[in-house]
């Protein structure tokens, strides 16, 4: 049976993020329905989730942690994953049901899902049983099989990538490849007016991974999703917020919890700190603390202050520290480490240039004198 949910990736992250909320609305009958996921690598731990998921059932999701200062320790189920399929070997069942049935595809295909490869060319139009390199290939080629065979069928695209205007983004990316490849301009506007490419931001810390298939999350969870005309969302759930000013969600996150996590990959790396310390030791560490509070209360909320929003950004860091706090998570900064120099480019300098566009005096020092340490580009 063909499910009206395809998935690209299936981290950890997702199965207790998204998967979750779908399993969880499916129960009281608010969920579009099943989800297939898609591999698109080929990592022998992707193998075995893959196996895992496509046995059926349930998996675990353990969620510990803090909540409005109450202790939550509990054992949920995901089950809203129907198949599992890998892009090589299941190429011609993806595109079949890209083509029929799906009404919603979701992606999480990490910090370099979006990138171009060179392998990919026009020619794979004309052979469909080839599979691209590329995830904006794939779902290129996918797309142009769904407008040959069912052109008027609603169609709405959830990339969680971390990436700004991420639904934007993947949209230019697929019209800019689909333009080179000279294909027919009514594609291309079929590509651009009829799909639903949706802007969301993703927020929940996913610190381990439970083997085959399974995840220990945080109580925290948020899918911040911009409203648009004709969007159908996968589920209704009370963690998904549909939000005409995204933005607002997205430097709060960016500017306090994503920022705050690469400050202390920053401070792990120069101060050669132990190599399995958790984000939960390091702000237990009094100095270490104090010299990020001083970050926030003197890089950050000057520039909150002058946007007029203060107070919400006050109030997403009681509940930030409380997370990072979370001592059920082994939340390693190693694993916040790694690609650094790229999470810095990503996380601190749209502070900086955002307290320069609105003059903020002093802006933010710390900040920027971080980025010159690791010879990031100012601007």
């Amino acid at each position: 049976m063909s499910q009206p949910i395809l998935q690209f990736g299936t981290s950890r992250f997702l199965q207790a993020h998204v998967d979750l909320f779908v399993s969880e609305a499916m129960t009281r009958g608010a969920a579009l329905g099943g989800i297939t996921v898609v591999q698109t690598t080929s990592s022998q731990s992707s193998q075995k989730r893959i196996a895992a998921l496509a046995e059926g059932g349930r998996y675990p999701v353990r969620v510990r942690g803090m909540r409005h200062g109450v202790l939550v320790d509990e054992m949920l189920s995901g089950n809203a994953v129907r198949a599992a399929w890998h892009a090589e070997s299941h190429w011609a069942q993806v595109r079949d049901a890209v083509a029929e049935h799906v009404e919603v595809i979701v992606s999480n295909t990490g910090d370099r899902g979006f990138r171009l490869d060179d392998r990919d060319t026009a020619t794979l139009v004309n052979h469909p049983e080839r599979v691209p390199q590329s995830f904006p290939a794939k779902l290129l080629v996918l797309l142009h099989a769904r407008w040959e065979r069912n052109p008027d069928a609603p169609l709405s695209l959830f990339p969680c990538e971390l990436v700004v205007n991420n639904g934007d983004t993947l949209r230019e990316l697929v019209v800019t490849l689909a333009t080179n490849w000279r294909m027919p301009e009514l594609f291309i506007t079929y590509l651009r007016t009829h799909c639903i490419w949706a802007n969301s931001l993703v927020d929940r810390i996913v610190s381990q991974a439970i083997e085959p298939v399974g995840a220990v999350a945080e109580p925290y969870a948020l899918w911040a999703i911009e409203q648009q005309p004709g969007l159908v969302l996968p589920c209704t759930h009370e963690n998904i917020v549909l939000t005409d000013d995204l933005q607002h969600f997205e430097r709060l996150k960016l500017f306090l919890l994503n920022l705050g996590h690469s400050y202390l990959a920053q401070r792990w790396l120069e101060d050669r700190r132990p190599v399995d310390e958790t984000v939960c030791q390091a702000i237990n560490d009094p100095i270490l603390r104090a010299s990020l509070e001083t970050v926030w209360a003197e890089d950050v909320l000057p520039t909150f202050a002058v946007l007029g929003q203060r107070e919400q950004a006050l109030a997403y860091l009681v509940e930030l520290r409380e997370r990072l706090l979370n001592p059920f998570l082994e939340h390693r900064i190693a694993d916040i480490a790694q690609n650094h120099t790229e999470k810095l480019q990503r996380r601190f300098l749209p502070l900086v240039q955002l307290a320069d566009k609105l003059g903020v005096k002093p802006g933010p020092l710390r900040i920027r004198a971080m980025l010159e340490r690791v010879a990031c580009r100012l601007p």
